[in-house]
């Protein structure tokens, strides 16, 4: 397992160095969304409209986070359970998305869309959203406000920790062998 410092948009050879087990830290934009701003998103593309932002090289972590306290930029920001990205994932992908920040398993379709279009799949901690908070500068909307927390915002993190889940070489740490070995 390698250790990366990454800067967003992240690139084709960004993806294609990593390897499932391997360390990242983030800075730069990352983007957040779940399901039901997914569906807008896919929704946006279906018609024939721009996305509220440019999915190329982009990153887009799975989170709602809480309202910030006073201070901060923003509150307890832990992943969101990955798979009801799925059935929105591989058309996003296919718009030139490179990585998805979440927690659990992913579906076939996500996996080989990734390998398809070179992306991969971080693991954020869950249970440590108030830390993960804390690697976030900059916090604001930029689509769906109606959605609350729910809502596209654009993140500006510094040294955002994650771990490679999938990576585009078909590597799953979820896999029972590799994530034995990954344990020691």
């Amino acid at each position: 397992m390698a250790e990366y410092h990454l800067t967003t948009p992240m690139t084709d050879a960004d993806v294609e160095k990593l390897r499932a087990g391997d360390v990242v830290h983030l800075t730069g934009i990352i983007y957040t969304g779940r399901d039901a701003a997914h569906k807008r998103l896919v929704d946006a593309l279906d018609a024939g409209q721009s996305l509220p932002f440019d999915p190329r090289g982009a990153v887009i972590y799975y989170v709602g986070p809480s309202p910030a306290r006073p201070g901060y930029v923003i509150g307890a920001a832990g992943p969101t359970t990955s798979y009801r990205m799925d059935s929105f994932a591989p058309r996003l992908i296919a718009e030139g998305l490179k990585g998805m920040i979440g927690k659990g398993m992913r579906a076939p379709e996500v996996k080989a869309a990734m390998a398809e279009h070179k992306a991969v799949y971080f693991g954020a901690t869950g249970g440590a959203g108030a830390l993960l908070g804390l690697r976030i500068k900059k916090a604001r909307v930029i689509a769906y406000e109606d959605l609350g927390p729910e809502a596209v915002r654009e993140l500006t993190v510094e040294d955002f920790p994650v771990l490679v889940i999938n990576d585009c070489h078909g590597g799953d740490l979820y896999a029972v062998p590799e994530l034995e070995a990954a344990l020691g």
